[in-house]
């Protein structure tokens, strides 16, 4: 793949592969290669090449590769070159919107390096899911500039909507939010959390009924099944690379702990025995779990090793640790920063590693919650809500770069990766 002049600047003298994501990574903008979108869609709907040109706009900032021209230039799909607006640009993508006989909607583009055709490729998908066809082109583009793949671009995510007094849905959408589709309605069903890898299933909490209950969702056969129950609360805080064990949150005894469950011999092993509250487990490297608990009086972070009763406070940075998850050996976690009595409270991202004592503040302003590693382990989702706006962030760790897709109607209630 060729070369290209992107420098990358580090605190410490680090390889970018090996690097602590702990530490800020930083690159230099003016050494971005410059990059601008042609619409050759013709006559075709004008508002879907809108929506399409916004969509494209959003997805190769989110790459971080390039500075990304915003306007939108008209050309030619079969022209040879350039538009002339675009003659000093390193490279153009030029993309044409149109649809098929059997009502699907298909894109062709075109990647110009240095005014020659690089890349060519065709997509489709249902008009409602346009929006995968634009993360799908922003997949292949940064494929081939050599970098990293970055699956999570094509991930869909999973999140309770509040909808009413003790009703919500769980809706299956992408990472700006742009398709959503319902696949639960009705009652009041939330923290919802992917059963696998291959996103085919879901489990949730159901409070329907007189005992909240863990309910699995088979999204290819629609259908449910019950997993376990408990008085006070039963939630599934993680899953296992494998699938097969899950970390849920019960409270059996009125006191909030964590449990491990097997798929495979549906059996629970009690992880904690605190008489207080331990919420939330997420599995971390080496056999071990983290999760929050009020041990010290108000939430924090603490790590266990499975199978071991002594407990280690991992947090020393911050106060109401309310919320985390982890990737491997880093924890993100939610930590109040200010304690204003007559106005809002200002909470913050931050990222740690198992590996180091070193604290890397990821936002600064608002109420960020929800944190969720990509499937990679280097971006983060979250939500942001600030001035009465909320918004999906996605933090680019490696690049010390983040986006928000503002979010429109309804509370979100708890997401998933």
């Amino acid at each position: 793949m060729r070369l290209r002049t992107i420098f990358i600047m580090l605190i410490l003298s680090i390889s970018v592969f090996g690097a602590d994501l702990t530490i800020e990574v930083k690159k230099k903008v003016d050494s971005l290669a410059d990059i601008a979108i042609e619409d050759a869609s013709g006559i075709y709907d004008q508002t879907m090449q809108k929506r399409f040109f916004k969509a494209l706009y959003a997805d190769l900032n989110v790459l971080s590769l390039f500075n990304v021209d915003k306007h939108k230039y008209q050309n030619s799909y079969d022209a040879s070159d350039v538009a002339v607006q675009n003659k000093d640009k390193e490279y153009v993508l030029r993309y044409k919107v149109s649809q098929s006989d059997f009502g699907k909607l298909m894109v062709s583009i075109k990647l110009f390096h240095n005014h020659q055709v690089d890349f060519i490729k065709s997509y489709k998908a249902s008009p409602k899911a346009y929006i995968f066809i634009s993360h799908a082109i922003a997949f292949d583009i940064n494929r081939y500039m050599g970098e990293k793949d970055i699956d999570w671009i094509k991930k869909k995510i999973v999140f309770a909507k509040i909808t009413g007094k003790k009703r919500s849905q769980i809706i299956i959408a992408d990472y700006t939010m742009t398709y959503q589709h319902p696949v639960i309605k009705g009652g009041f069903n939330i923290f919802p959390k992917w059963a696998n890898k291959e996103q085919s299933g879901i489990y949730f909490t159901s409070l329907s009924r007189k005992k909240p209950i863990l309910r699995y969702l088979d999204l290819k056969k629609a259908k449910i099944k019950n997993i376990v129950s408990s008085d006070g609360m039963v939630v599934c805080s993680d899953v296992s690379e494998d699938g097969n064990k899950l970390l849920i949150t019960m409270a059996p005894n009125a006191q909030t702990d964590i449990f491990l469950y097997n798929r495979q011999t549906r059996k629970l092993h009690r992880l904690t025995t605190y008489r207080g509250i331990d919420v939330g487990g997420q599995f971390v490297a080496g056999g071990k779990i983290v999760f929050i608990s009020d041990r010290l009086g108000y939430p924090n972070v603490f790590l266990k090793s499975i199978g071991s009763k002594s407990v280690e406070q991992l947090v020393y940075y911050g106060r109401t640790n309310a919320s985390c998850s982890a990737h491997g050996n880093y924890i993100v976690y939610k930590a109040r920063e200010s304690s204003n009595l007559f106005s809002s409270n200002t909470f913050n991202l931050h990222l740690i590693s198992l590996n180091s004592n070193k604290v890397r503040r990821l936002t600064a302003t608002g109420i960020n919650e929800y944190p969720r590693f990509s499937n990679d382990g280097e971006t983060i989702l979250f939500v942001k809500k600030y001035k009465r706006q909320s918004s999906i962030g996605i933090i680019r760790l490696a690049y010390n770069k983040s986006y928000l897709f503002p979010i429109h109607g309804g509370e979100i209630q708890s997401l998933d990766w």
